[in-house]
């Protein structure tokens, strides 16, 4: 079996710890480097649940997106939950992996998956990390260039509404659905994605020209003044969402990854929504149309 630090450096080589922002905490945060690692469980987030599911199916290593601590810590005591989520994991004998806005920016990464999942055909970030460089070279020989969001074309255009649908069916499905800003009638043929909270890119978005722009958790202020400035249509899905179709993929590249170079691992996707909201109402008069509003 390859050892923690096998397959840590395989991760790294795929998701460059380089690419996080400054602000982000990716890397190890518990498990012994030399420890053997059999099975690995991919997962969004680092959460009671999913430490559940890796005890159960005895998953070594758990690999996630979100990372589980972003502030300086001077404890792990069992009196708050993530204190409790470590020594689970430690007692348990399961380590655990976070890969975040470098597994974003990282080609093909986050985004990437994304994109692929609604069938779009990539054409480059939405924004660049690194402008002034050319295209970069992924572990796999994907070629592109790093940075968040990618901006991608569907193979014919199609109405927002049709696009929506889309949307709908490709993501795991969730409490909270698909909502839409735009005319539901209106043409989609260029699109772009931001995995995650992406209404900060929302002006890159309109700057660069797309109809669509797919994203998660949108607030009120920015998604309107986008829309008073006649920006693309702008589709809001759950977090937990618009990431999760990186999970197979990421798997994939870790056992190919590693048999390269010897024994290799057997991965699981975790099948836990992680997503919060749990339960979705419709207003009595939202004032949306069947059109607009997917079932």
């Amino acid at each position: 079996m390859p050892a923690l630090a096998d397959v840590v450096a395989v991760l790294e080589r795929h998701y460059p710890p380089r690419l996080a922002e400054s602000w982000d905490a990716v890397g190890l945060v518990c498990g012994d480097p030399g420890a053997d690692v059999r099975r690995v469980l991919f997962a969004v987030d680092p959460v009671q649940s999913v430490v559940d599911e890796a005890l159960e199916t005895g998953a070594d290593l758990i690999v996630t997106h979100h990372p589980l601590f972003l502030r300086p810590v001077h404890g792990v005591a069992a009196t708050t939950p993530k204190g409790r989520l470590v020594h689970r994991l430690v007692t348990g004998g399961v380590a655990l992996y976070t890969a975040h806005t470098n597994a974003d920016k990282a080609v093909p990464g986050v985004n990437d998956a994304l994109a692929d999942a609604l069938g779009l055909g990539v054409v480059g970030p939405l924004a660049p990390d690194r402008p002034d460089h050319g295209p970069d070279h992924a572990a796999d020989g994907a070629v592109g260039l790093e940075g968040l969001g990618r901006i991608g074309t569907l193979p014919a255009p199609e109405t927002l509404s049709a696009f929506v649908r889309r949307v709908a069916r490709a993501l795991p499905p969730t409490a909270s659905g698909v909502r839409t800003s735009g005319d539901p009638g209106a043409t989609v043929r260029t699109v772009a994605v931001c995995g995650g909270a992406g209404d900060a890119l929302l002006e890159t978005a309109r700057s660069a020209g797309v109809d669509a722009y797919v994203t998660a958790d949108l607030r009120h202020h920015p998604s309107s003044e986008s829309d008073e400035a006649e920006g693309p249509a702008l589709v809001d899905v759950a977090h937990w969402a618009s990431e999760w179709p990186w999970l197979a993929p990421a798997a994939r590249r870790l056992v190919a990854g590693l048999s390269e170079q010897g024994p290799t691992v057997e991965t699981h996707i975790s099948d836990t929504p992680t997503d919060p909201w749990t339960v979705h109402q419709p207003s009595r008069e939202s004032g949306a149309t069947d059109e607009g509003s997917p079932s």
